[in-house]
């Protein structure tokens, strides 16, 4: 496919570190990485002076919404803001696509409608609903890399939450492939409960305050009690998708002390936005879990510290801006999703960086560790011999601020809209390929679908 070819750095972000040198990359595999006076003199040099190379960043919670919604979103933007976001592999979520990847025949024809339209390279999780349990394996078989459910109800039809009878018959299914289930944890108990309260009382629902009450920590709290206990029964490999509640990193520690096979992400918006911060009306920052206070955010952000959260993945959910309720700015009715794709890797960095972490942190929680979840990590999310070479120019110290132009995801709204973010991608490389570079796209969509 290419030459040798050199990217050399002053800052290349491996595993172990940050150190100068140079990334050897040999028809789209990284052969090794050398000091300056080992790039061989044949090679082809690609010089980033100060500006650093992290992997190829993994994201192993996004909804493309494509076949079926891909007036939402659709392969070839979604992959687009992936590109732009420094994200050269994707993980899909089974719903908000039609139908909802449950059955072989869906994932077929999600990877048909995907062919020659990604600009990254792409996997699907399969979905676990209320009555597919004869098709798990199955999916398996066909090479989904995991499995996806509802605990409550997902706010959309064609996939259907799980009851416990139900996930308890699934169960057996999960647990023979040895696949992760990534589970959406909250129970709908409280949240019924919450939601009849404040319906008796007239609540407002034009104020964050309204929603935030309406899906409260306990709703987390108990599902993950129940899915821990389920674990141990059962004994599957258990993912916790987009962690809201810090409350939960207790009983999530001393599961992991256990020994139990659990693993836990959280999303940059629990990590940058706090409730208090969010205005009445502004429902581009409703999702689900909620965005909760400031002492939480900041006790997430000591989860990642400890461990205890292993990744953060963007749970990317976009939709036309009708379906936010912008006009009216009703949180009961609008759409509970956030599309950050492409600004996902500042905004971390942004608050990472304040708080002491270092790019070697960002690379682990958002390469390294998604990649070891969806099952790729012998040859994505990290720079090392043997890998993909999916590499990332990130200038860590540049900012700017967050405008139409620098989001391409099919809509361009968003709740970073005029934050002013710190760090810059630069440019991303699939394969040692140039797929993006300072604002545009390169070469054709040659993503693939086994990531």
């Amino acid at each position: 496919m290419f030459g040798l070819q050199t990217f050399f750095s002053r800052r290349i972000v491996g595993p172990d570190g940050v150190r100068p040198g140079a990334v050897l990359v040999r028809d789209g595999k990284i052969e090794g990485i050398v000091g300056v006076d080992e790039i061989p003199s044949s090679a082809t040099v690609h010089d980033f002076g100060d500006a650093a190379i992290l992997p190829g960043l993994v994201d192993s919670h996004v909804h493309i919404n494509d076949p079926g919604r891909s007036e939402w979103e659709g392969f070839e933007t979604g992959t687009r803001a992936a590109a732009a976001g420094g994200y050269t592999t994707l993980v899909d979520m089974p719903l908000n696509c039609l139908p909802a990847t449950s059955t072989v025949a869906a994932l077929a024809g999600k990877r048909k409608a995907a062919q020659q339209r990604c600009r990254v390279d792409w996997l699907a999780w399969g979905g676990v609903v209320s009555d597919n349990q004869r098709d798990i394996e199955a999916l398996a078989s066909a090479g989904v890399a995991g499995f996806k459910c509802f605990l409550v109800h997902p706010g959309i039809d064609g996939f259907t939450m799980v009851t416990e009878a139900q996930l308890r018959a699934a169960l057996p299914h999960v647990a023979r492939t040895g696949l992760p289930l990534l589970v959406h944890a909250e129970l709908p108990g409280p949240v019924d409960k919450a939601t009849r309260d404040l319906q008796s009382q007239n609540a407002d629902w034009n104020l964050y305050a309204t929603y935030l009450q309406s899906r409260p920590p306990e709703a987390e709290l108990a599902a993950i009690r129940l899915l821990l206990s389920l674990c141990r029964e059962f004994k599957f490999r258990l993912h916790i998708v987009h962690l809201s509640a810090s409350e939960a990193l207790s009983q999530l520690r001393a599961a992991r002390e256990e020994g139990l096979p659990v693993s836990v992400e959280t999303c940059p918006h629990y990590l940058h936005f706090c409730a208090e911060e969010i205005g009445d009306g502004a429902t581009l920052c409703k999702c689900a879990p909620p965005i909760r206070s400031r002492d939480n955010r900041e006790k997430l952000w000591q989860g990642l510290r400890d461990g205890i959260i292993d990744l953060v993945a963007s749970d990317h959910s976009p939709c036309p801006p009708a379906m936010k309720k912008l006009e009216e700015g009703n949180f009961g009715t609008a759409w509970g999703g956030i599309a950050s794709l492409s600004v996902a890797l500042p905004v971390m960095w942004t608050e990472a960086s304040k708080r002491g972490f270092t790019l070697t942190d960002i690379a682990r929680w958002m390469g390294a560790a998604p990649a070891r979840l969806a099952g790729c990590n012998a040859r994505k999310g990290e720079i090392a011999k043997g890998f993909d070479a999916d590499l990332v120019i990130f200038e860590p110290e540049t900012e700017f601020t967050v405008t139409e132009d620098r989001l391409y995801h099919r809509y361009p709204i968003s709740p970073y809209m005029g934050k002013k973010l710190r760090g810059t991608v630069k440019a991303t490389y699939l394969r040692g390929e140039l797929v993006f570079r300072d604002g545009q796209f390169f070469g054709e969509a040659r993503g693939g679908s086994g990531g």
